[in-house]
Order: structure tokens, then sequence, then C-alpha cells
């Protein structure tokens, strides 16, 4: 692993949180059993260390992209599937409440994952590159003058996980990038993607709640 190259355990932490998430939705909210997704992920997800350690990138990148689309695709389908059955009334308000809270929360580690996986070409190429000038994001440091990065002990800043999460925090909470603007095109549907996301599981939120009062 090189000096500069960011942890990738993060990472794969957000993604076994998705799938404790997600097996703790009912089974009825769910694309088969609850514990499929988790064995899926860790067959998909598992072995990029592996390739990572062994410098074999393009593999690390296939199983990478292959987890995250399962994973999104299990999102996805929970979300519709709870969409379907809400004008239905057949299930209990307190367990659509703590369904739509799992999604929502689900939807934040999901983009930051994907973000951090796309963004300046993903996790790979940045740690090549070492110092982050270019990517779909533009966070602050990168606009900072040389000398106060120096100062900071940021001149070899690059985005950790968190960063991303940060990001995809903001955009499902605030509906927008904050304090980093969005500079590509695919960054900007993804975003776009992730507030719809968001907004559908607060109305949802919402809509029980006032049921239940």
């Amino acid at each position: 692993m090189k000096r500069n190259a960011h942890p990738r355990w993060p990472a794969l932490l957000a993604a076994f949180a998705i799938c404790g998430l997600y097996y703790s939705l009912p089974e009825h909210l769910t694309l088969g059993p609850g514990w499929l997704l988790a064995v899926v992920t860790v067959a998909l997800l598992g072995p990029t260390s592996i390739f990572h350690r062994r410098g074999m990138v393009r593999l690390n990148e296939i199983f990478a992209y292959a987890g995250l689309s399962a994973i999104t695709l299990g999102l996805i389908s929970s979300l519709a599937l709870l969409v379907r059955r809400l004008p239905l009334h057949k299930d209990p308000p307190v367990e659509l409440l703590l369904a739509a809270s799992a999604l929502w929360f689900s939807n934040i580690l999901l983009f930051a994952s994907w973000y951090w996986r796309l963004d300046g070409g993903g996790p790979n190429q940045r740690d090549q590159r070492g110092e982050h000038v270019d990517g779909a994001f533009l966070f602050p440091q990168m606009v900072m003058e040389s000398a106060l990065k120096k100062q900071m002990g940021e001149e070899d800043w690059s985005p950790g996980f968190v960063d991303y999460v940060f990001l995809a925090f903001n955009t499902s909470t605030a509906f927008s990038p904050t304090d980093v603007p969005v500079l590509t095109r695919w960054a900007k549907v993804l975003m776009m993607i992730q507030s719809l996301i968001s907004l559908t599981t607060v109305a949802l939120l919402a809509a029980r709640a006032v049921n239940i009062l």
C-alpha cells in the first residue's frame, strides 16, 4: 500500500452496515431473504481487499462495482416495495417508520460509497496521484493556496471515505452539496437520484408520523 493511500476498510464497513440495515427490514420488504444481500456482498466485496493488496487493480474494481451494484439493486427494490405497500395500510405504522429510517441511512452510506468509488477515477487512481487536484467534486482543500495547505499539513490532501459520507449526508438532509460544489454531469445525476430517494423516504416518515399522531 502506498504511503498516501487511504484505507479501504471504511468502505467495506459501510457496505456491511448497509447489509445489516437491510437484514433488519421485514422480509416482505426485501428482494428474497434478508441475509441474501449480505452473502452476495461478502462474496463480491470480500476479495477486493486481497486484489488491492496484490496490485490486481482491474479485478479490484470489477468486484467493487459488482458489489455496489448488488447493494443498489437491493435497496431500490426495498424502497419500491415500501412505496407500493404504503397505500394498502397492511403494515403497522411503527414497522414502516423503522423500515423507512433504515433505508434513509442506507441511502447515505450507499451513495457515499459510489462517490468514493467514482470520484477522480476511483481510490486506486487517487492513491497514484497523491494530492487530489481534479475530480467530480470541488472540496475546499482543492482551492486552498499551496502555502496555506503546507502550513496546515494538507499538501498531500486527498478525500477519504468520511469526506464522501459528509457529502452524502448533506445531500440527504439539505438536498444540496453545501460546501462541496459538483462539477461533472454523472455526479449531478447521482446526487439528484440520492436526493429523490431521500425525499421519498422522508415523505414516508412524515406520512406515517401523522397517522401515528
